[in-house]
């Protein structure tokens, strides 16, 4: 079988390789291993499969030499192809610390008015795959920091309406926090929260503060390009402790 194969050397975890076509051809990408395999007629696995839309882009998931191969199945023509590797690590040389962005958090609710005082500091929205890693020590710090805390666990008991009680939690919190992850992309109801934590950030009302988890900037680019472009903390750089200190001193001034 003839096919077109590009050396990429090595490749960072994380990293995106783009791959370009002419017309629909299979692509597997795969580590040096696997593309040994693959030369000597072996079972091996890879990255891709038959694509018909170019660019095709995947994001690479360990660090190590990596290949790509290109071709028509078996059919005969020429394969037009080109690659090309993309970083998919957020800037992070120089974090803006969050009390120095204008008005991120809002807190100017009037205590005497019932109808726009608010029982929560923080909303957090997330997927239920995240809540182990990230989410659930990420609550537990901020409410060991005084924090009042709108978290799923702390909040919902059997027979909640879960849409009633986001939509309480929403509207009663000064401040949202979004885990952005792979898992929350694919979530509906998680995007039933960010639809609400949006309006309402540029509404004026609630400031949304996104949490990269696992996840390339290209990713979310893909996913929310407005979300992409706002001041955001990162789990791959940031620690719990380094968030949930950064939002205490936000919220309590």
């Amino acid at each position: 079988m003839q096919y077109q194969y590009y050396d990429l050397g090595n490749v960072l975890a994380g990293n995106i390789v783009e791959v370009s076509l002419g017309y629909a051809a299979n692509i597997r990408i795969m580590d040096s291993s696997n593309y040994s395999s693959f030369k000597n007629g072996r079972k091996h696995r890879f990255i891709g499969g038959y694509v018909t839309r170019s660019p095709y882009k995947a994001t690479i998931p360990h660090s190590g030499h990596w290949y790509v191969v290109v071709d028509l199945g078996g059919y005969a023509g020429k394969v037009k192809s080109g690659v090309r590797v993309l970083s998919g690590i957020l800037p992070t040389a120089k974090q803006q610390p969050l009390t120095s962005v204008p008005s991120l958090y809002l807190g100017r609710e009037d205590p005497y008015d019932s109808d726009t005082a608010r029982e929560y500091d923080v909303f957090i929205s997330h997927a239920s795959e995240d809540k182990d890693a990230i989410v659930r020590p990420l609550a537990n710090a901020l409410r060991g920091r005084g924090l009042k805390v709108w978290f799923d666990e702390f909040e919902l008991i059997i027979g909640d309406s879960l849409r009633r009680k986001i939509d309480v939690g929403l509207a009663k919190s000064n401040f949202g926090i979004v885990v952005i992850s792979r898992s929350f992309i694919r979530k509906g109801w998680t995007n039933y929260e960010l639809d609400g934590l949006i309006t309402r950030a540029v509404s004026g009302e609630q400031i949304l503060l996104p949490i990269w988890h696992d996840i390339t900037k290209q990713e979310v680019i893909e996913y929310s390009p407005s979300l992409a472009d706002k001041v955001a903390r990162n789990t791959a750089i940031n620690t719990i402790d380094e968030i949930a200190t950064e939002i205490t001193e936000l919220i309590r001034g």
